[in-house]
């Protein structure tokens, strides 16, 4: 009767076990997903940024974070079929990919953090550059979008102020029409609306793009190293009560 007993209870804590390692799976499945999110949403929602800077960090780490989550999610769902089988060397190879995710997590938000102290000097030394030579330029037409998108998204004109466009290439070519600033400097965007140099048309005394963007980016770049270092070590953590 004792040895029935024992076996049921044993019975009992295995099935409550699964189910609480199928919560855990669950858990770092979901944080795969996020991690898959955050690099989709800075390669395709910021792309366009991204193409001001010179160095590849931001964009390394957001297929860093591609990489993981999709392999946390892959992983995740061998494990669960692992645990219904009871299969130990599968979920020895399970666990061994995760911490190797956990690695590649947490140097995402390593590189985004320490790319954060170097952004400000390359935006002002690439963007000037890229206003000056680049702008509606044959075979630079993705620049030329991304420029007027930045400047109509944060309400700025030229990198630290509508005057850098005097000496671009755009401004002094006949391509400009005799504006002074593009069109998308413009608080109200219309056709040749850039040949009126004043106020209250174009953004002429507010802060340059360069330090909007900069904001933008760090701001950005301090979410992906906390998301990215956050949810290895809530992964890690959670790994670590099956050691």
């Amino acid at each position: 009767m004792g040895h029935a007993y024992d076996e049921e209870k044993d019975d009992r804590g295995t099935v409550f076990l699964k189910y609480l390692l199928f919560l855990y799976n669950f858990l770092f499945w979901m944080g795969g997903a996020a991690v898959i999110g955050m690099g989709l949403w800075t390669l395709l929602e910021k792309s366009s940024y991204i193409s001001f800077l010179a160095n590849s960090t931001l964009s390394v780490s957001a297929y860093i974070l591609l990489f993981a989550g999709g392999i946390v999610m892959i992983t995740g769902f061998l494990g669960c079929c692992a645990m219904v089988r009871e299969h130990k060397g599968c979920l020895s190879v399970y666990l061994s990919v995760i911490i190797s995710v956990y690695a590649a997590e947490l140097a995402a938000g390593v590189l985004a953090y320490m790319y954060y102290e170097t952004i400000s000097e390359e935006l002002k030394e690439s963007m000037n550059q890229t206003i000056a030579d680049d702008y509606s330029k044959p075979g630079k037409e993705y620049i030329t979008e991304a420029i007027d998108q930045l400047q109509e998204d944060f309400r700025c004109c030229g990198g630290n102020g509508y005057s850098d466009w005097k000496h671009s290439f755009y401004i002094n070519s006949t391509q400009s029409s005799d504006r002074i600033v593009p069109d998308s400097c413009c608080k109200t965007v219309t056709l040749y609306c850039g040949k009126r140099d004043h106020p209250s048309n174009i953004y002429k005394v507010e802060i340059g793009c360069i330090t909007k963007l900069e904001d933008f980016l760090q701001e950005h770049l301090l979410l992906i190293g906390a998301v990215s270092v956050g949810i290895a070590c809530f992964q890690l953590l959670n790994d670590s009560h099956w050691d």
